[in-house]
């Protein structure tokens, strides 16, 4: 007979089943995805896109709500678009717009701000031709105003 026996029928194997799994893995990226989410979310409570807006993005929103005002209204200034004591005969759109006519910018380059007080190099188009002004301004709270 051979040194090795087969194992006898009521011989209990032992299988070692001490493998433990721990979730502590899951419960950590749980955490950071957490973290990260109230990051991106203070950060916009915090910076929303709104204030991230420069002054030359105020200066042109202020120069084309005049010009789309001035296209909708004969009033001049269009309400909410002019500063106090502006003078309609100085107007920079003085003459070519009002009667039908539709003002066109084309382009608006070089704002330069100074405290309370801007300037714009401002090209529009009436019927077909352009001009080139420079247009004044001045902050009221938040807001530019178009001036003489």
């Amino acid at each position: 007979m051979s040194d090795q026996q087969p194992p006898a029928d009521d011989e209990v194997i032992v299988v070692d089943q001490t493998d433990k799994r721990s979730v502590a893995p899951f419960v950590a990226a749980a955490v950071v995805a957490v973290l990260v989410l109230g990051a991106i979310i203070l950060g916009g409570v915090l910076s929303p896109a709104e204030k991230n807006v420069t002054e030359s993005d105020r200066i042109a929103a202020a120069v084309r709500g005049f010009v789309e005002g001035s296209n909708q209204t004969e009033a001049v200034p269009p309400p909410g678009t002019g500063c106090q004591g502006f003078v309609p005969e100085r107007s920079p759109l003085a003459g070519r717009s009002g009667r039908g006519k539709t003002v066109e910018i084309t382009q608006l380059v070089d704002p330069m701000v100074d405290g309370d007080r801007a300037k714009a190099t401002v090209t529009t188009k009436v019927d077909g031709v352009e001009q080139t002004a420079t247009w004044n301004l001045t902050r009221s709270g938040n807001k530019w105003l178009v001036c003489t």
